[in-house]
């Protein structure tokens, strides 16, 4: 499957990657390959404050809706506005381009607690 090994996961299938002192949020190729065909993607608002667990969004597709987790604490500093046009960015590219959201974290170490790629994947039956 390709899971990067540069970032942490959730069972939920969100992938966190630190950039400096935000760390950047997705979902994995493969749960956006669950959803199939994108259609929108609600997005936070800048200045939002998250902690570890909470919802902060949800992605519609042709065949359900998914709430999105985030698994650390923090404030919402930038969410990616291409998504508003261009959901399929997710599906196509959703290590990369189709990130949904940056946060600035109040607790970096809250990371630890969530899963490696190796975990991950073992986890989606890699």
């Amino acid at each position: 499957m390709g899971v990067p090994t540069d970032r942490k996961y959730m069972k939920s299938h969100e992938w966190h990657k630190i950039e400096g002192d935000l760390c950047v949020i997705g979902i994995t190729q493969f749960a956006a390959d669950e959803l199939t065909d994108i259609t929108f993607v609600e997005l936070p608002k800048i200045g939002a404050e998250l902690s570890a667990g909470d919802s902060f969004g949800q992605v519609e597709s042709v065949k359900s809706t998914s709430d999105l987790y985030c698994g650390v604490s923090g404030v919402v500093a930038e969410t990616n506005g291409k998504l508003s046009d261009e959901p399929e960015l997710i599906n196509n590219d959703s290590f990369n381009q189709g990130w949904i959201v940056k946060v600035k974290m109040s607790d970096p170490g809250q990371l630890a607690k969530l899963m490696d790629a190796a975990a991950y994947d073992a986890q989606v039956g890699g």
